[in-house]
């Protein structure tokens, strides 16, 4: 199957003190190629645990998780991450920081290049690229993030409430923006909410 496939995933945490927490139990569902998934649900529910899970950082204690038919095991740059906060580097700029990715995968410039540039045009940063992460504001540093994970080009692009800290001006533009990616890049998208209006709207 070309996509993404979850089979009878369960998670459990062992407690300190004995017993255990149930974070999720026989979860199942396919996801198309292209689609996207938005997955809405109150704090503590088990959102980020199932990303994570699918992601590779964590191992379900039963269950699988499938990609285009392979197993699973552990982080891929077939799988791309963005966190509620950017996660960036506040030593590098904003092109080395999309940039890293291939540049980790020992590609040159002559390769990335015109990529990374595109992507910043996309998300409207070409003309920030040399600027320091920190001169940025919270939803510049959430395009950077998107950009960086895009450059790894990815199946699938997992996002982590990555609009939760953001005012609702930003947050407004940032969820037109990831719907202008999805369409233009044709990716797997899976993003965690805990707005109904955002998962209205973007799933």
């Amino acid at each position: 199957m070309t996509g993404l496939a979850i089979r009878n995933i369960s998670m459990r945490f062992d407690l300190p003190g004995g017993g255990s927490v149930h974070a999720l139990e026989d979860i199942s569902l396919d996801i198309k190629q292209g689609e996207i998934l938005t997955v809405l649900g109150p704090s503590g529910c088990g959102k980020t645990t199932l990303l994570n899970i699918v992601a590779g950082f964590l191992a379900p204690t039963d269950g699988v998780v499938e990609l285009n038919g392979h197993e699973v095991h552990g982080p891929d740059a077939e799988r791309g991450m963005v966190f509620q906060q950017g996660a960036l580097f506040e030593w590098m700029n904003v092109r080395q920081n999309v940039s890293f990715g291939p540049r980790m995968q020992g590609h040159r410039e002559a390769k990335y290049g015109a990529n990374v540039d595109h992507l910043l045009d996309i998300v409207g940063l070409r003309d920030f690229k040399q600027k320091a992460i920190y001169e940025l504001s919270g939803g510049m540093q959430q395009r950077v993030a998107l950009a960086r994970c895009l450059a790894n080009e990815p199946d699938v692009i997992l996002m982590d409430e990555p609009l939760g800290a953001l005012d609702a001006l930003t947050r407004e533009k940032m969820q037109s923006l990831v719907l202008k990616l999805w369409k233009e890049t044709g990716k797997t998208i899976i993003l965690i909410t805990h707005s109904v209006e955002e998962a209205l709207l973007l799933g």
